[in-house]
């Protein structure tokens, strides 16, 4: 028996098999979870889809998470195919490349606009839809950045959306606390990953190396760290915990960077 064993899950955010969400797909599928998957778009479909068939899922349907009509009909889908689930995790995030070069200042409204509401709100979106079909004692998870904490180079916007995706974590974790159903609702801030999303970022090589430097831990994260990570908040052993950012960055959050030379 696995700690998911009985639990669904619909996981939003597999790109490849670099993502952060295969990692938790793979971790929840070796704990007995039975798994549902969304694509953003077509493109994505033919890297998706192979990846959740291997994992025996059969649901795999897209979803453009900025547009409220497509999550109604992936929830409604997700209805007539599970009935209820006890498990969404959102691992969804979105700016546009000029919004991540250059000063933070000269992000465009509509830049602003586009990477709040895919990065952000549609984490908010997605819980609302789905809360009807969680089952009692549910969990949400989102995934963040200690860029939401501190001004890390070429971040940016996404920092300040990551910032915003935290405080939602807070907001939902009350209601939904709230709710009869005491839905649980947290977020794991990984240290950085060299995900498809992450290659897009300026610097993230160099970020990525000097990260095993200053870590506690003097290593680097991987997707599997974060997929454990996830089981626990998504299973039972998390049932007192809720409206949290849990770290999983080999202890950089509280680490003071120091040279080697300092540190001998």
């Amino acid at each position: 028996m696995g700690l998911l064993s009985g639990k669904t899950a619909l996981i939003f955010g597999v790109a490849n098999d670099h993502s952060i969400a295969w990692g938790i797909a793979k971790a929840f599928h070796r704990e007995g979870a039975r798994l549902g998957f969304s694509y953003a778009n077509e493109k994505l479909e033919r890297r998706v889809r192979p990846l959740a068939e291997s994992l025996g899922s059969t649901f795999i349907e897209p979803c453009d998470v900025s547009r409220d009509e497509d999550i109604v009909q992936v929830i409604q889908k997700a209805r007539a195919a599970f009935g209820e689930i006890d498990i969404l995790v959102h691992s969804i995030a979105f700016a546009n490349r000029e919004d991540l070069s250059g000063p933070y200042y000269t992000v465009s409204r509509e830049g602003f606009r586009v990477a709040m509401d895919i990065s952000v709100y549609s984490f908010t979106a997605l819980a609302r839809e789905a809360l009807p079909i969680l089952r009692p004692n549910g969990a949400l998870l989102t995934l963040t950045y200690i860029g939401s904490q501190r001004a890390v180079p070429h971040y940016n916007i996404m920092g300040v959306a990551k910032a915003a995706l935290e405080a939602s974590v807070r907001y939902l974790a009350a209601d939904f606390g709230n709710h009869e159903k005491r839905i649980r609702v947290n977020a794991i801030s990984a240290g950085p990953i060299r995900t498809l999303a992450v290659a897009g970022i300026a610097g993230s090589r160099a970020l990525i190396s000097e990260f095993s430097k200053v870590s506690l831990l003097h290593r680097n994260i991987t997707i599997d760290d974060v997929g454990n990570a996830a089981v626990y908040l998504c299973s039972d052993l998390a049932a007192g915990v809720t409206g949290e950012v849990h770290y999983v960055d080999a202890g950089f959050n509280v680490a003071f960077p120091m040279s080697a030379e300092e540190e001998s």
